[in-house]
């Protein structure tokens, strides 16, 4: 059985006495397999009244209900069968007890620093708040549930509360009803899918500061705000600046926005640790939330400052991203820690941080280390209930110690950029058969604004899922992220046939696994999906890396389409490293290892009866190998244009001309440049002239390719073909900086020769300049524009300089990454 949605209402709360409290939780579940029983987590609980129903069978009443209390469970026996179904309903109704233990459910004694609500229940001649901690085991002493933390679901919260306090929850307040006397239902929005050690929920006599920030999130700046009980809200305002900075600064370095929309952090009276990460809805001790200007130690402020950070580091790395299992608590922690420190040093330098690591925790690892009844920082766990033993400063402060140790040893930077595609990759994940759908604005630069993002689409999904790669479901995503259920891990693919316009980011394992399924794609998926991710590379949004892994499952592709998707991914990525000859070299030899085998295959003889896309694929293949650098292709097109100019013109198909013509100009130089040339003005076919221009655009030498420019310019090229040879020009990294300074040094003639026509202008300025990939670049062009007439072409000068900035910053984002990848693969040699 698997949980897929928690329904959980509490009421006739007790608010003294014996702190009873009645729930209702109807628990959708999908039931994989045929029983009789459902086992579920329950602790301390008196549970009645259960019942089972689906859509396909008539409900039915447990008949025993039993308890295993070492373990911590319940199971439910039905007198019928349950058949494996899609989804079914799991209630049970129960009571149990608001503690006293710091764990579950439970309440937290305080003396009030102003006079209370009327209705703050008292015990002795303390005033009583209420809240959770479910970390590690605890939400099963609350309500019965499935209780591990790779067991993810969503969760709707509503509780019974009276009228004048204030409930939490990890989400926004959905709305309020007025219950029994005195007393009202608060409800809670639906929470994404998670762990139930991280869901939350607290009441009391609250109040709050509040404060927003920086960065907007789904269009406009987030709330951030600390409750406290009343009188105390002043001492939270230290708190509250931290958290608003941390969750910009923690959206920025992890390349994620903090996902919810809000983020409330409560100050508890009584706590066992010094804060618990819920989702939304952070619970602290007070000491490590609240500072007094006047009257606390300065230590208290240090404190603050870093466990308000630790918290929200967990927001994305534990709850965003959750471990499968206890064992890697380390990593949990270890890495909350680390980054926690992190923030705080980008908060307050002046503090000296890492000095104080160095001496605490590093130093209290360490000589915890040295005992014999010590443990590894990952340590197995046969049971959850031994959770919290390891709790210790092996996990936090070891752990954290050595993913200091990794960060500085790769770069602070370089780590970080890792982490963030590790959450990207595993967002929302350890829940099988669910996957999270999220819409955003895309933009090539990778610099959406926030109000730029506000529209809300309808998107249809078209959604292929299965071993047999079923026709797409018709679902379409209405709200700005969405929870699909009942997907087939084995294979699943958006957009099925490509037939939606929006771009898909998969994470590069999913990529991975769909470039070894390949058979269960067709070709406009192939091509979708090559072209999202190469553009989403481009945009940061994705991975070179997951890109270069996906296309290299493709070499024993036959379809025309797909392979000039991948040879025009590859070309321009080329095109935008070619300053770092490392990187170029190593992209040829994979092109090579890609498209050597078939363009082997293929040939070059054009046989009786074979069909057009054939024809255009053999073109396609033996323009790329002889581009990458494959010796055959290049000597048999040097062989085959000699035998050409010489007479012989039947040795060049036709469809052959443009890549034998490339080919022979790249390696020819000037003797090749001009036998092009002169078949321009001799060609009669109608589409020789225009051929010729975009091979004569392969030129590799300053002076080859001005004296084309002028050739270009002359009046032996009509002016509806100029840009054709420019195109070429520009996508040729030995050419495109020579072009551009002929055209500002020629501007004037340029434009006389040009602007007659602004479309004719527009599409040769816009053709010539996108392919620089630098800042400076983007600049200079800008500043020669400025202060001339640019009606008529300047919309296109815009696309020119957002090309340019997309490029540039894929440059300096990517660069190292991709060389990288080429020498762990061995396509360029390791760095000596």
């Amino acid at each position: 059985v698997k949980p897929l949605n928690y329904n959980i209402s509490l009421y006739d709360l007790e608010l003294g006495g014996d702190f009873n409290y009645k729930g209702i939780v109807r628990i959708q579940i999908q039931v994989k397999g045929r029983t009789k029983e459902i086992v579920v987590n329950a602790h301390r609980l008196e549970i009645y009244d259960v019942e089972l129903s689906s859509e396909s069978t008539d409900p039915q009443k447990a008949s025993a209900i039993s308890y295993d209390e070492r373990k911590q469970r319940a199971t439910f026996s039905f007198p019928r069968e349950i058949s494996t179904s899609e989804t079914a309903m799991l209630e049970a109704h129960f009571t149990g007890v608001i503690n006293n233990d710091m764990a579950g459910f439970y309440r937290s004694k305080y003396k009030p620093a102003v006079t209370p609500s009327e209705s703050v229940p008292t015990e002795g001649d303390d005033r009583l708040m209420f809240s959770t901690q479910f970390e590690s085991c605890d939400a099963r002493s609350a309500f019965p549930c499935f209780d591990e933390p790779n067991l993810k679901a969503s969760f709707n919260v509503n509780i019974e509360i009276p009228e004048d306090l204030i409930a939490l929850s990890n989400m926004p307040e959905k709305g309020v009803k007025t219950s029994k006397q005195g007393f009202k239902v608060v409800s809670f929005d639906q929470t994404p899918i998670m762990s139930t050690y991280l869901l939350a929920w607290a009441f009391g006599d609250f109040e709050y500061v509040e404060d927003f920030t920086h960065r907007k999130y789904s269009g406009k700046p987030m709330p951030v705000r600390v409750y406290t009980t009343k009188g105390l809200e002043d001492q939270a305002r230290f708190g509250l600046k931290n958290a608003s900075q941390v969750v910009d600064y923690f959206s920025e370095i992890f390349g994620i926005d903090y996902p919810l929309p809000k983020l409330d952090l409560l100050a508890v009276h009584e706590f066992s640790h010094n804060a618990m990460e819920n989702w939304g809805l952070i619970t602290y001790r007070t000491t490590a939330i609240l500072f007094d200007e006047q009257h606390s130690a300065a230590k208290y402020k240090n404190r603050v400052a870093y466990v308000v950070a630790h918290e929200l580091a967990h927001q994305w790395f534990g709850n965003l991203v959750t471990m499968d299992w206890w064992s890697e608590l380390w990593l949990n922690e270890g890495f909350a820690t680390w980054v926690g420190w992190l923030a705080v040093d980008h908060l307050y330098p002046e503090f000296e941080v890492w000095c104080q690591f160095v001496t605490e925790a590093v130093q209290t690892a360490q000589q915890l280390d040295s005992l014999r009844a010590s443990h590894p920082i990952e340590v197995p766990v046969k049971s959850a209930l031994d959770i919290e033993q390891i709790f210790d400063a092996i996990s936090y402060l070891k752990g954290s110690s050595v993913i200091r140790m990794l960060s500085n040893h790769l770069g602070v930077d370089i780590f970080l950029r890792g982490v963030s595609e590790y959450l990207k990759a595993h967002a929302y994940a350890e829940e099988p058969g669910q996957i999270g759908v999220r819409q955003k604005r895309f933009l090539s630069t990778g610099d959406v604004k926030a109000d730029e993002d506000e529209t809300l689409w309808w998107i249809p999904l078209g959604l292929k899922t299965g071993h047999q790669a079923m026709a797409a479901t018709t679902n379409a995503l209405t709200s700005r992220e969405e929870t699909l259920r009942d997907i087939d891990e084995t294979f699943y693919k958006l957009n099925a046939d490509q037939t939606g316009f929006y771009r898909t980011n998969y994470p590069p394992p999913r990529l991975a696994k769909m470039g070894a399924k390949k058979d269960k794609l067709s070709a406009e998926d192939k091509i979708g999906l090559v072209a999202d991710a190469a553009a989403l590379a481009l945009s940061g949004d994705g991975t070179t890396p997951g890109l270069l892994t996906f296309i290299s499952s493709f070499p024993d592709e036959t379809n025309y389409a797909v392979w000039a998707q991948l040879v025009a991914s590859l070309v321009n990525i080329r095109s935008i490293f070619a300053e770092n000859e490392a990187v170029v070299n190593g992209l040829k030899q994979f092109t090579l290892k890609l498209v050597s085998s078939a363009t082997e295959k293929i040939g070059w003889d054009f046989r009786p009866g074979e069909d057009y896309l054939t024809g255009q694929l053999r073109a396609l293949l033996i323009g790329a190998a002889g581009g990458a650098g494959h010796t055959s292709t290049i000597n048999e097109a040097k062989r085959r244009f000699q035998l050409y100019l010489s007479g012989e013109r039947e040795t060049i198909h036709p469809s052959l001309r443009l890549p034998v013509f490339r080919i022979s100009i790249a390696e020819g130089g000037k003797e090749a440049y001009e036998a092009v040339r002169n078949e321009y003005l001799e060609t009669t076919s109608i589409d020789g002239k225009e051929i010729c221009l975009q091979s004569l655009g392969r030129v590799q030498t300053p002076g080859l390719v001005n004296d084309f420019l002028d050739f270009q310019f002359s009046d032996k090229v009509k002016v509806q073909d100029m840009h054709s040879g420019s195109v070429a020009l520009a996508a040729n990294s030995n050419a495109r900086d020579t072009l551009w300074q002929y055209i500002k040094k020629n501007w004037n003639s340029v434009h006389g020769k040009l602007s007659g026509n602004s479309v004719v202008l527009d599409r040769y300025l816009k053709n010539s300049l996108q392919k620089f990939a630098s800042h400076e670049k983007e600049k200079e062009i800008a500043n020669f524009f400025e202060g001339k007439d640019t009606k008529g072409f300047d919309r296109g000068l815009v696309q020119v300089s957002d090309t340019i900035r997309g490029n540039a910053n894929y440059k300096e984002r990517d660069e190292r990454l991709i060389l990288e990848w080429l020498q762990a693969h061995g396509y360029a040699p390791s760095d000596t």
